[in-house]
């Protein structure tokens, strides 16, 4: 039987500030599409880190003698830089963009660090400080105010070593499978698969970026189509997705 995967972007969600009750507003852009148990809902981090205070201002930042130099190497604000040393547990690359590894273990640029789409000026927001505790806390908000326990997927844009712009991924999970492994299976003709390992929470946290847009203020949407990968429980989140330092092959 055919599948059919349908993704809306949430309307009327509006700025999030520091305090708000982020399961609450969700709730309230979801009712009208009737969720479901089986529904994934999809967030940019960005409203989870700002509900949550992630927020710093730059004017109240000191940089340090590294960030100064690193700031100068790539032509950066080094309160800026300070911030991405402050939140990385080790810097991997200062070539033309600051590489680093987040105390959470993603590799990434600027550690998640980012002053787009933040009100004010000299303002950048961080990654949440759990991204799965985060979407763990918002499912159980959301199965509180719904009655229904939709999976919930934080997200945020990662580059790709191999490849040219920016993909949306999964950095926290709740209610979701991150991974079909189909290793060992056989394919239509037989033959054994043996790399095949389907990233199902990245590309659900992709296929909710088509929707989102950058400048349209729809930081959520919903994913509705995929209730087979849709777990009661909240399962182990988005952190079986980092691959091991000792396996990573650009370390």
């Amino acid at each position: 039987m055919a599948r059919t995967l349908s993704v809306t972007a949430l309307e009327g969600i509006g700025e999030v500030a520091a305090g708000d009750d982020l399961a609450a507003v969700l709730s309230t852009a979801l009712a009208p599409l009737e969720p479901r148990a089986g529904d994934v809902v999809v967030v940019a981090h960005k409203i989870v880190s700002k509900a949550e205070g992630r927020v710093v201002a730059l004017a109240g930042v000191a940089p340090g003698p590294g960030a100064l130099a690193l700031a100068a190497r790539l032509d950066q604000d080094p309160r800026q830089v300070q911030v991405v040393l402050d939140e990385s547990a080790a810097v991997l690359r200062t070539e033309r963009v600051l590489i680093v590894r987040t105390h959470h273990g993603f590799v990434c640029a600027n550690a998640g660090v980012d002053a787009s789409n933040v009100p004010g000026d000299d303002t950048v927001v961080l990654l949440p400080r759990d991204p799965d505790a985060s979407a763990r806390a918002l499912r159980a908000g959301l199965r509180e105010r719904l009655g229904v326990a939709p999976a919930v997927c934080v997200t945020d844009s990662f580059g790709r070593a191999w490849r040219h712009g920016q993909a949306d991924v999964a950095i926290g999970l709740a209610g979701l499978r991150p991974l079909q492994d189909w290793r060992g299976r056989p394919d239509a003709q037989g033959r054994t698969m043996r790399a095949t390992w389907i990233a199902v929470a990245d590309q659900v946290a992709s296929a909710a970026d088509l929707v989102r847009t950058k400048d349209a203020g729809t930081p959520a949407a919903l994913v509705r189509g995929l209730g087979d990968h849709v777990t009661e429980d909240d399962g182990p989140g988005a952190a079986v997705l980092l691959r091991p330092a000792d396996e990573d092959l650009f370390l």
